[in-house]
């Protein structure tokens, strides 16, 4: 076979060249476009370390706006709490007072109200006496033919309406 005899010929030939060819490669590769590719991936880390560091700082940043506001917040309400309770007492103090007013006047009416019926009561009554004491009289004459008069009619009325 021809062609094993000539695989010694070239066979130290094809080694040469092959090692040429990685030589080559190793070159370009390991030294042209590893370090290139070595450093991107470096400046690709630093540049996420620092985008990871502002997001932190970030963070933190709004945790503490956050909790002033939340604080800000708590004040607000608390004085909004306090003007409330104020308000609530200013309104009760106001109502006691007009409750107050009001009774006063109701106390005036009544007050008025049992005057008038005292006085009604104290006409009525005398009315009474001077009705009873005419039908006193009245009776008087008729029944036992007597006659009686008006101021003993009215005294004697008198007596066993109040006696």
């Amino acid at each position: 076979m021809p062609q094993i005899s000539q695989l010694a010929a070239t066979y130290s030939s094809q080694i040469f060249w092959m090692m040429v060819i990685f030589g080559a490669v190793f070159f370009l590769v390991g030294r042209g476009m590893a370090p290139k590719v070595i450093e991107t991936m470096e400046s690709r880390d630093q540049k996420i370390a620092a985008d990871l560091a502002a997001a932190e700082a970030a963070r933190r940043d709004a945790e503490a706006q956050d909790d002033a506001w939340k604080a800000a917040a708590a004040q607000q309400r608390g004085e909004a709490q306090s003007l409330i309770a104020a308000a609530k007492a200013d309104a009760a103090k106001a109502a006691e007072v007009r409750l107050g007013a009001a009774g006063a006047e109701v106390e005036a009416r009544v007050a008025e109200a049992e005057a008038r019926i005292a006085a009604a009561r104290e006409g009525a009554l005398a009315e009474i006496e001077t009705v009873a004491a005419d039908a006193a009289a009245d009776i008087a004459a008729r029944v036992a033919g007597l006659t009686v008069a008006g101021d003993a009619a009215r005294a004697a009325v008198k007596d066993v309406l109040h006696g």
